[in-house]
């Protein structure tokens, strides 16, 4: 699949109404996957999105973090708690990035092909959850 500027354009759409929590990680996800997507790996200290595609085409989008100061203890059971709020829709994205960022989290890579989120702590930490019913 070639990234045209349509295809761009509609993954830009999709992290702008994850940022408002107008869509669920489930939505955005799907959106991704109608794009081409195969995954994408957001980078909270460097604050940016890369998306990536089976032809190798790359696309980074500016990240709007919280501002708070990542600490240095990686809490998996809290990156696991605020995962579960997203999965029912209660927590939607920036409180998923503040409660992620807040346990330790410096960013998450999402595998959507294998259906799973490995999120990373800052000593290389690693959470994986999985996409509901992917097991």
């Amino acid at each position: 699949m070639t990234v045209t500027s349509e295809i761009r354009g509609a993954v830009e759409d999709c992290v702008r109404r994850s940022h408002e929590g107008t869509i669920s990680f489930g939505e955005a996800v799907g959106k991704l996957i109608e794009n081409g997507v195969e995954g994408y790996f957001a980078d909270y200290r460097r604050r940016e999105t890369i998306f990536y595609w089976p032809s190798g085409a790359t696309m980074a989008i500016a990240l709007e973090t919280p501002p708070i100061a990542i600490p240095t203890a990686f809490d998996a059971e809290a990156v696991r708690r605020a995962v579960l709020g997203a999965q029912s829709g209660v927590v939607k994205y920036p409180e998923f990035m503040r409660l992620t960022m807040a346990a330790g989290c410096v960013g998450y890579f999402v595998w959507i092909a294998g259906r799973h989120v490995a999120y990373f702590g800052r000593s290389g930490e690693t959470h994986v959850e999985h996409f509901p019913g992917a097991r």
